[in-house]
């Protein structure tokens, strides 16, 4: 049982959260035209949807959605998994000259970011890539940096970020919680 240590975003602060993000990426980017939402398995992918269709509330403009798989891409899946889960990827567009909003709910050591960026590249030449992630915790052992963030939670080694959102969990919440290990 995990340790619940405080809520960081409640279900109406979620939805405040998307909407702001949702905001800045067409702010930045000076409109919805030329975009693409591209989220990470799983809960990145729930997100994306989610800022698609704010984005397209906005902007009246269809923005394009993908979702993608970095199973095979991560650097310890030999280690974490014994028989990896591949899920499908699934970008029913060309990435090239599109600038691709990578998307992901939780930005930690950064190695998730990476493999993304690495799957990313091997479909196609975007314009460019940006980062958007729910929450960044810090801790960060490569040098990546988010250019949108719902919010930035300083933890320790021995707590985690549990995000959690209705199509998933059965309820919209981020969580601070103690690390299994530690509890």
């Amino acid at each position: 049982m995990l340790k619940i240590k405080a809520t960081i975003i409640d279900q109406a602060g979620l939805e405040r959260t998307l909407t702001r993000l949702a905001h800045e990426i067409i702010e930045r980017n000076g409109g919805a035209v030329g975009i693409a939402l591209i989220g990470v398995r799983t809960r990145g992918a729930t997100l994306a949807e989610r800022l698609v269709k704010k984005i397209e509330t906005i902007e009246n403009h269809k923005v394009p959605l993908g979702i993608l798989d970095i199973t095979l891409y991560r650097d310890d899946f030999r280690k974490r998994l014994k028989q990896p889960c591949v899920q499908v990827t699934d970008i029913p567009f060309q990435l090239d000259e599109k600038n691709v909003v990578l998307v992901d709910d939780v930005l930690y050591t950064g190695r998730t970011s990476r493999a993304a960026l690495d799957a990313l590249m091997d479909l196609g030449r975007p314009a460019s890539i940006q980062l958007a992630v729910l929450i960044d915790r810090g801790h960060r052992e490569l040098p990546i940096h988010p250019d949108y963030v719902g919010k930035s939670v300083t933890t320790s080694l021995g707590e985690e970020i549990q995000v959690r959102l209705m199509e998933n969990d059965g309820e919209d919440c981020v969580l601070l919680v103690q690390s299994p290990e530690e509890a």
